[in-house]
């Protein structure tokens, strides 16, 4: 089945299906650090969890200047219960030393230079393009991929090869929304065990492909 993503993408914004409130804390940054420093929370982690943690992290620090003078083990306490929170709370502390030392406290807005960052990998690199600096890039984690198979729009083995098949084929043009809106679905619908078809908005064009 050929997927009609226009329709796609159409389906899901009407559906307006409920966001997680970590999804739209990260929707309301208008920070590249503060998006940066989220979503290495948020790694291994579910929102549940990384919603009040990133909360009580703003609470320490909301700038690289601010954050670099935080002492690891206060961090890892406000950020505790999030998956590796001892190793995050260093790695944001020393990622905040670097940006605000070594680059005048500006956050990089190209690809390359933000996967220099110890810790930060495609995924983050490309979220903090799309929702810190409003440029196109395609953030993959595993809802995107999951469903993008799914649908039989790629036919790919991990998130960084839906990625760059996305590049190739996904138009532009929905390249900084597809994540959140791909995410929301997944939490509500579209689950890895057990996805909800019945009431999918978008299961005529799906090849349903587990």
């Amino acid at each position: 089945m050929e997927v009609m993503i226009d329709k796609v993408v159409q389906k899901l914004k009407e559906a307006k299906q409920p966001q997680s409130d970590f999804v739209k804390l990260m929707d309301s940054f208008n920070s590249p650090y503060l998006v940066l420093i989220a979503c290495i929370l948020s790694l291994r982690t579910n929102d549940r969890t990384t919603y009040p943690a990133t909360l009580r992290m703003l609470e320490l620090a909301k700038t690289p200047k601010e954050m670099k003078n935080v002492k690891p083990e206060d961090l890892a306490k406000a950020i505790y219960p999030v998956g590796f929170y001892e190793n995050k709370a260093k790695q944001i502390i020393e990622l905040s030393k670097q940006i605000d030392e070594e680059l005048n406290g500006q956050v990089p807005d190209e690809i390359e230079d933000l996967i220099k960052f110890n810790g930060v990998g495609r995924k983050t690199a490309n979220l903090v393009l799309s929702r810190g600096f409003n440029k196109p890039a395609i953030c993959v984690d595993v809802h995107v991929h999951r469903i993008f198979n799914r649908l039989g729009y790629v036919k790919t083995k991990n998130p960084e090869e839906t990625e760059f098949a996305l590049r190739k084929k996904l138009p532009v043009k929905y390249w900084i929304d597809i994540n959140t809106l791909l995410v929301t679905h997944g939490q509500n619908v579209c689950k890895p065990i057990r996805p909800n078809c019945s009431s999918c908005p978008i299961s005529d064009y799906c090849a349903k492909i587990i």
